[in-house]
């Protein structure tokens, strides 16, 4: 099973079309159908369903999808690894974040940028629940998460403790307020973020557990809409801490503690256990321990126990 073969097979399978295919790869329709039927008699699997007015996968097409892209993405690894071999001062760091997850990125980031400026760094945007598959399939090299991945082929570090923080427009009566009860916020209409995530399942369970109506008026896609919003004075929210940094140093938003809403929320960084990291990766994880030591407060590089 060649490299090529995968990469025509592949090339079949997304563009659903073996004359498309062609195209694609600069070659004949012929060599196409040829390299898919050599494939199909070395696995022993018919791989697309020829009956079918589209190039459409089979059970067996679908299984092999997912380990040629693993196979491909082995070969880009393996040919940006030897360039950084020839070439040490050049590089690529390649991470995948979400909207939160990549506020945290941006100060340990400014700091590597500014050590190694030939490195080109890409921040993949991607579902917090999507990332560990991202970095098991090689699509990114380290991934920022906010909860600790349940695959043991994954390494994590916590390098920031976030809060979850109830924030007002600095109008609103519970402004003046230091601290309230989670009993007071029954009457308050919320503004929240519509992903699901497992703060947002703790936030529910601490509600009904205190028998508090939480009264959810508004959800929104994003977390910087969710910021904006409340700051025109509409409502109030419970957000991470991080989102709100800038706002609350300005004043443009209050933060009121509620005693019984404490939680703590751990960003990690994760890469596979059995990888060989990249130097700029190398160089990154280096980095982001001496930012955690030089920084402190929420900052901070503590490999996960067992890891």
């Amino acid at each position: 099973m060649d490299l090529f073969a995968l990469e025509t097979f592949l090339a079949v399978a997304e563009e659903r079309s073996f004359s498309r295919a062609a195209v694609r790869l600069h070659r004949t329709q012929p060599a196409v159908s040829q390299a898919i039927s050599k494939l199909e008699g070395e696995l022993g699997e018919a791989l697309f369903d020829r009956a079918a007015r589209e190039a459409s996968l089979t059970d067996a097409g679908e299984v092999l999808r997912e380990y040629a892209q693993k196979l491909l993405n082995l070969r880009v690894e393996a040919r940006h690894a030897l360039g950084e071999l020839r070439s040490l001062h050049r590089g690529s760091l390649n991470l995948a974040a979400n909207e939160y997850t990549c506020l945290y990125l941006l100060p340990v980031l400014d700091r590597f940028r500014r050590v190694h400026p030939r490195v080109k760094v890409s921040v993949q945007r991607s579902l917090a629940s999507r990332i560990p598959d991202d970095v098991l399939l090689h699509s990114v090299e380290i991934g920022v998460l906010s909860f600790k991945p349940e695959d043991r082929a994954l390494k994590s570090i916590v390098v920031y403790r976030d809060e979850l923080a109830f924030v007002v427009n600095p109008r609103h009566p519970m402004a003046k307020t230091e601290e309230v009860s989670i009993r007071d916020l029954g009457g308050q209409h919320f503004v929240a973020h519509n992903v699901p995530s497992p703060q947002r399942d703790k936030v529910f369970e601490a509600f009904r557990r205190h028998r508090t109506n939480l009264r959810i008026d508004v959800e929104l896609p994003s977390l910087e809409a969710v910021r904006r919003f409340v700051e025109l004075g509409n409502g109030v929210a419970l957000v991470p801490a991080l989102t709100v940094e800038r706002e609350l140093k300005s004043g443009a938003l209050t933060r009121v503690r509620v005693k019984e809403l404490q939680m703590e929320r751990k960003l990690r960084l994760v890469h596979r256990r059995e990888a060989n990291l990249s130097h700029a990766a190398i160089e990154f994880l280096r980095g982001v321990r001496e930012y955690a030591e030089a920084t402190g407060g929420s900052y901070c590089f503590l490999p996960e126990r067992g890891d």
